[in-house]
C-alpha cells in the first residue's frame, strides 16, 4: 500500500513538539498543532474580561509555545511564511479533526501515565491505518501501546527526533511488539528521504541507541575530568573539533542542553539497565549533585559549567565549585595534528600521545570501543548504526566503529587491553576470521561485518546517494594540491574542492578550467560538489591580502580578472555545469553558484555576497550579477530604482540567507531555475541526474548578454543621497559609505547620463576597478587582517 503524508497532527507543543511541527511544515506537510486547555486565566486575559471558555485563552498554551518556537534562534523553520502550514488548537475541543490526518505525533510530558491518557483519547477519533507515533526519549514503547486496539498496535511504534529537529539528523524509529514491518519500512524511507534525517531503526532498549551511547560518553567524561585532573576548558578542548565533534565540544554542550535533561537520561539508564557492565558510570557525581541543587542548568538558568559576566566567560572548578576566568588549554599532542586537515587522520597521533592529552585519549576511546562492541545485539543487531546515530544526533564526524578502524582493529584492542577494557567477543571473531576492518569499499559503496552472516555486507539504503569519499580514488581523473575531478559515471564529472575551508585560489580556479575542459571534449556535464561541512567560506584572503600589502596590483588585477573569467566560464561553456551548494556558501563560493546553469542547494545553506565585511564589493562577478539580475526582474510601469535598490541593498548589508529558501529572497538563487533537497546525502546524486537531463534535453552553449538595463546617474544620484544620510546618522562609518559608494557606481552602470543597456563585460570591468581601487585602501587592509586573524568582521 502505498502511503502519502498530507497532513500530521503533533500533540505536544512544547519546545521539541513545536520543533517537529515547524520540520514537517519545512517539507510542506500541513500541520495541526495541539495542546492542553489552560486552567486559570493570566491578569491580561482578566483586564480584556476574556474567560476560560474565550478561544484566544483555550488555544493559549499552544499559541505562545509556536510563537516563541518562531521567534527562537537558530530558527526551527526553513522560512516564517511555511509557518503558515501550521494550525493550532486545543486537546479538549480539536480532538476529533486528527481523524483527517495520516500521522499523528505525540510529544508530550516524559510521563507514561499521561502518555497512556492522550493514547486513550486519539484512539476515540483516529481513522483505522493512520499512523501513530512517540517521540519519547526513553519510555519503553511496549508499556505505552499496552490495551490498544490490535489496528493501533500495528501502526504504533517511537519516532525519536533529536532537539533541535530541524537540525539533528537522527531519526530513531522504535517498534512496538506488534509494529507491521510495513509501517517500519515506510518510516524508515519517509524520514530519510522528506525529513532529511538518518533513520536508525532501534531496539527497544533503555534511551535507544544515540542516547545510550551519548549519555556514556558524556558520564564517562565527568567520572574521567575528577580522576586525570583536567579542568573542563581542557575536556573541552580535546572533545571538540579536534576530533571531528562539535565546537561546544563536552561540557558547553551540556549547558545548551540542559543538565537537567543530561540527569534525566541518565538516571533513567542507570534505573533500567542494571546488568550493564558499566552501571556504575551512570551514576551522578557529587558536584553533578550539587549543580542540580544549585541549579545551575546552563544556558536556561544562566549559568551552568560556563556562566557569562558582563563580556567574560567564566568557568567552573570542579574541586572548589566556584566560578573563576576561562583558562586556554593547549597539550602538545594537539600541535601534532595541525598539519592534519581531516579528522579521522588524526586518531593515530592523538592515542600515540606522550602527554596527558595521548593519555586522555587512550583511557576514552578504549572505554567507547568496549562499551559500544558490548551493545550488539543488545541495543542493535548491526554496528554501523551506532555510527550512523551518533553523527547524526550528536554532530561526530566519525561514529565509534569509524574512528576503531582509524586505529586499527588490532591495535585498538592492545591499548584497551592495557587500559584493563577487553572487546566483545564477536570483535574478535570477526580478527579471528581474517576480516581486518569493520568497514570497507566496494565499487564505491560501503560495506561493514555482519556479525550474523559473519562475512562484508552492503550498508542498506545508499543506493540513492553518491559518496564521494567511496570513490575518491578510484574514479579521480585529475587532481592538484586544491581540487580533484572525479567521474561521477554516465559523462558526468564532479569537481570537488580540497582548500582549507574550500577557499578559493589559483588552484581551485585551476581545477574549475580544467574540469569545463575535460567535460567539453569528453562528457555531457560537470557538477561542482562536495561533502565537507561547508560548499566555500569564498575567495582565498589571505592572497588578496599579501599582494595588496605588497602593492602588486597588476598581479591583483590579473588574479581577480582571472576569478571573474572562470566565473563566466561556467555559465557560457558548451556542457551544463550545476553548482551543489551547502553549509556555508559565502563570497565566491555563492558567486560560483549564482554563475552556475543551475544550482541543487542542500535546504541547510547559509548563502550571500559577505566581502563588505572584509572592506571590498563582490569582486568575482556577483556585483555584476546582482545588476543583471535587477534588470531582468524589472517590468513595465515599476519603479525600476526600488527594484535596484533591493538588489543593492542585499549585498551592502552582507545579507546571508539562513535557509536555501530564504536564498530565493534574498535573489542569490532563482526560483524555477534553482532547486532545493532537504537530505543532504542525496545532493550530488540529485546535481548529477540534473546534468544529464540538460544534457540530454539538448544542451547549447548561452550567448553572451548585451542587454542588462542599468538606470546610470538617477540610480547613482539615489545611492549616495542615501549612504550620506546612513553616514551622517551614524548608521554606517566613512568607510563603509565608501565601499557602498563603489558598489553604487558598478550597479548603476557608472554616471552614464540616461538608462541605457550594457554587455556583462562592460559591468565586470567596473567591478574589477572597484574591488582593486578598495584593496587600496588602509582600513579595508585592517579589515581583511582582522578577519584572517580573528575570524569575524572589524567595523572601522
Amino acid at each position: 500500500m502505498k502511503r502519502n503524508i498530507k497532513k500530521v497532527a503533533v500533540i505536544g507543543s512544547g519546545i521539541m513538539g513545536s520543533g517537529i511541527a515547524c520540520h514537517f511544515a519545512n517539507i510542506g506537510v500541513e500541520v495541526l498543532l495541539l495542546d492542553i486547555v489552560p486552567r486559570e486565566l493570566t491578569e491580561a486575559e482578566q483586564k480584556k474580561g476574556l474567560t476560560l471558555e474565550s478561544k484566544a485563552v483555550r488555544n493559549r498554551i499552544v499559541n505562545e509555545h509556536l510563537t516563541n518556537a518562531l521567534k527562537s534562534k537558530p530558527s526551527p523553520i526553513y522560512h516564517q511564511s511555511f509557518a503558515d502550514r501550521i494550525t493550532t488548537g486545543n486537546t479538549t475541543d480539536d480532538m476529533a479533526k486528527i481523524a483527517d490526518v495520516d500521522w499523528i505525533i505525540e510529544v508530550v510530558v516524559e510521563r507514561l501515565d499521561i502518555k497512556k491518557l492522550v493514547f486513550e483519547q486519539v484512539e476515540k477519533y483516529r481513522k483505522p491505518g493512520t499512523l501513530i507515533t512517540s517521540n519519547t526519549s526513553g519510555i519503553p514503547i511496549h508499556f505505552m501501546s499496552e490495551g490498544r486496539s490490535e489496528d493501533f498496535q500495528q501502526h504504533f511504534c517511537g519516532t525519536h527526533f533529536f532537539n533541535p529537529a530541524r537540525y539533528l539528523k537522527l531519526f530513531e524509529i522504535i517498534p512496538g511488539p506488534k509494529t507491521s514491518q510495513e509501517v517500519l519500512d515506510f518510516l524508515n524511507g519517509y524520514g530519510e528521504k522528506f525529513l532529511g534525517k538518518t533513520s536508525v531503526v532501534a531496539k527497544d532498549t533503555p534511551a535507544f541507541i544515540g542516547n545510550r551511547i551519548g549519555i556514556y560518553g558524556i558520564m564517562s567524561l565527568f567520572h574521567q575530568v575528577k580522576e586525570m585532573g583536567l579542568t573542563i576548558e581542557e575536556v573541552d578542548k580535546l572533545t571538540g573539533p579536534v576530533i571531528g565533534r562539535p565546537k561546544s565540544a563536552t561540557f558547553r554542550t551540556v549547558d545548551v542542553v540542559g543538565l537537567d535533561t543530561l540527569v534525566h537520561v541518565a538516571n533513567g539508564i542507570y534505573d533500567n539497565c542494571p546488568n550493564d557492565e558499566a552501571h556504575e558510570l551512570f551514576k551522578l557525581p557529587d558536584f553533578i549533585n550539587t549543580m542540580m541543587e544549585n541549579k545551575w542548568l546552563g544556558s536556561k538558568t544562566k549559568q551552568g559549567f560556563y556562566k557569562k559576566e558582563g563580556k567574560d566567560i567564566l568557568s567552573l572548578d570542579l574541586d572548589t565549585l566556584e566560578y573563576r576566568p576561562s583558562k586556554k588549554a593547549s597539550f602538545a599532542t594537539l600541535d601534532l595534528t595541525k598539519a592534519i586537515d581531516k579528522p579521522i587522520k588524526r586518531f593515530k597521533v592523538l592515542v600515540g600521545g606522550k602527554d596527558k592529552a595521548g593519555e586522555f585519549y587512550r583511557k576514552n576511546f578504549s572505554g567507547l570501543f568496549a562499551y559500544c562492541s558490548n551493545r550488539v545485539p543488545e541495543i542493535t543487531e548491526d554496528f554501523y548504526k551506532i555510527d550512523d546515530a551518533m553523527k547524526a544526533g550528536f554532530g561526530w564526524e566519525n561514529g565509534p566503529f569509524e574512528i576503531w578502524d582509524a586505529i586499527g582493529v588490532e591495535k585498538g584492542i592492545e591499548m584497551m587491553k592495557a587500559e584493563g577494557y577487553e572487546p566483545a567477543a564477536w570483535v574478535t571473531e570477526m580478527l579471528a576470521s581474517g576480516t581486518t576492518s569493520f568497514y570497507s569499499v566496494k565499487d564505491g559503496a560501503t560495506y561493514y561485518y555482519s556479525i550474523s552472516s559473519k562475512k562484508a555486507e552492503k550498508v542498506p539504503g545508499q543506493d540513492a546517494f553518491i559518496i564521494l569519499n567511496n570513490i575518491r580514488e578510484s574514479k579521480k581523473v585529475w587532481n592538484n594540491s586544491e581540487s580533484i575531478i572525479t567521474d561521477l559515471g554516465d559523462g558526468i564529472l564532479n569537481l570537488e574542492f580540497t582548500s582549507k575551508m574550500n577557499s578559493i585560489g589559483a588552484g581551485v580556479l585551476q581545477g574549475i578550467n580544467k574540469a569545463i575542459d575535460m567535460a567539453e571534449k569528453g562528457y555531457n556535464g560537470l557538477v561542482i560538489g562536495n561533502q565537507d561541512a561547508n560548499f566555500s567560506v569564498g575567495a582565498n584572503l589571505a592572497m588578496i591580502f599579501m599582494m595588496a600589502v605588497e602593492q602588486e596590483y597588476d598581479e591583483l588585477n590579473m588574479a581577480i580578472k582571472m576569478f571573474q573569467d572562470t566565473m563566466m566560464r561556467c555559465r557560457y561553456s558548451a556542457i551544463p555545469v550545476i553548482a551543489a551548494p551547502h553549509g556555508m556558501t559565502l563570497g565566491g563560493g555563492c558567486e560560483l553558484t549564482m554563475h552556475s546553469d543551475r544550482a541543487v542547494a542542500a535546504a541547510e545553506t547559509y548563502i550571500g555576497l559577505v566581502e563588505f565585511g572584509v572592506g571590498v564589493i563582490p569582486g568575482g562577478g556577483g556585483s555584476k550579477e546582482m545588476a543583471l539580475r535587477a534588470s531582468d526582474t524589472f517590468r513595465k510601469n515599476d519603479v525600476e530604482l526600488n527594484v535596484l535598490q533591493e538588489y543593492f541593498l542585499t549585498v551592502g548589508m552582507a545579507k546571508v540567507a539562513t535557509s536555501a529558501y530564504e536564498g530565493f529572497d534574498t535573489g542569490v538563487l532563482l526560483k524555477g531555475r534553482d532547486i532545493v533537497v532537504v537530505n543532504k546525502d542525496r545532493q550530488i546524486a540529485t546535481a548529477k541526474q540534473i546534468a544529464l537531463q540538460m544534457a540530454e534535453q539538448g544542451y547549447t552553449q548561452p550567448v553572451h548578454r548585451k542587454d542588462i538595463k542599468v538606470l546610470g546617474k538617477q540610480a547613482l544620484g539615489m545611492f549616495l543621497v542615501g549612504t550620506d544620510s546612513m553616514e551622517a546618522g551614524k548608521y554606517i562609518s566613512e568607510h563603509d559609505r565608501k565601499i557602498a559608494n563603489k558598489l553604487a557606481y558598478v550597479m548603476a552602470g557608472g554616471d552614464l547620463s540616461e538608462p541605457t543597456l550594457v554587455t556583462e563585460q562592460y559591468l565586470l570591468d567596473l567591478e574589477r576597478e572597484a574591488f582593486l581601487s578598495l584593496t587600496g585602501e588602509r582600513k579595508t587592509l585592517e579589515r581583511i587582517q582582522y578577519m584572517l586573524t580573528k575570524g569575524k568582521p572589524l567595523r572601522n
